[in-house]
């Protein structure tokens, strides 16, 4: 029997299908990532709008059928993030989270801290450019791994526990690493080191600044960790053009 479900939702994609209709992959807090259909919603006298944009923040109700497809009859907005959209940078940032949430999230299992997390990302995009800079994304990402239970080991040495020297840095032990345990490791500097730690300990808005260098190690860390563990590959934060 077919129903009506209810949920907020970000919108993480919107593609166009068939003459006037969009498909939509949606991440909500209770049901995790879904996918829908706004039929005619790319007439001009669709009672949906723009509301189906990326980025959206909308409260949903979906017409429930037998397929993983819902269709949507319903749509209020939450938080259009207008201003993130008055910015290439900001555009580009909020694209990259919502395709590694996309890629790291793809079932309807329900992960509320992701969802908040992702509303929150885009709320600091909407507000101030700045926030569109590598290491609040990288800091994004990390805690991203933390929701999906793959957050590398970052105290200690992964391999044999030791709490000092830690200069490498290995996916497939973990974590950091030694300088007894690092054959399978690359370079890790204190700086990257450093930045990771505090990307996971502090808020969001607060991710901490470092160098070129260092962000380019962290973000290695970050792939090498979600492409090892969940199989997924990320797309490229730092030093892209």
């Amino acid at each position: 029997m077919s129903r009506s479900l209810r949920t907020e939702a970000i919108v993480l994609r919107s593609i166009r299908y068939g003459e006037a209709d969009r498909i939509l992959h949606l991440y909500t807090p209770a049901y995790g990532r879904l996918s829908a259909i706004a039929k005619g919603v790319r007439r001009a006298r669709s009672r949906f709008g723009a509301r189906l944009e990326p980025f959206f923040h909308i409260h949903l109700i979906l017409h429930e059928g037998r397929g993983e497809l819902h269709t949507v009859t319903g749509v209020d907005t939450v938080t259009a993030h207008a201003r993130l959209r008055e910015h290439a940078a900001t555009i580009d940032a909020a694209a990259r989270a919502c395709d590694a949430v996309a890629r790291l999230f793809e079932t309807p299992d329900p992960h509320p801290e992701v969802f908040r997390l992702l509303a929150n990302e885009l709320k600091l995009l909407d507000l101030d450019v700045a926030h569109a800079r590598p290491a609040t994304g990288l800091a994004f990402r990390l805690k991203l791994l933390l929701a999906a239970g793959i957050v590398p080991q970052l105290g200690s040495c992964a391999g044999c526990g030791e709490s000092e020297h830690l200069q490498g840095f290995s996916a497939a032990a973990g974590g950091v690493v030694c300088a007894s345990c690092e054959a399978a490791a690359f370079p890790l500097g204190q700086e990257s080191h450093t930045f990771l730690v505090g990307a996971l300990g502090r808020p969001l808005a607060q991710a901490p600044e470092a160098s070129e260098l260092a962000l380019a190690q962290a973000e290695r860390a970050i792939s090498e960790t979600a492409e090892h563990h969940a199989h997924v590959r990320l797309r490229p934060l730092v030093g892209r053009g």
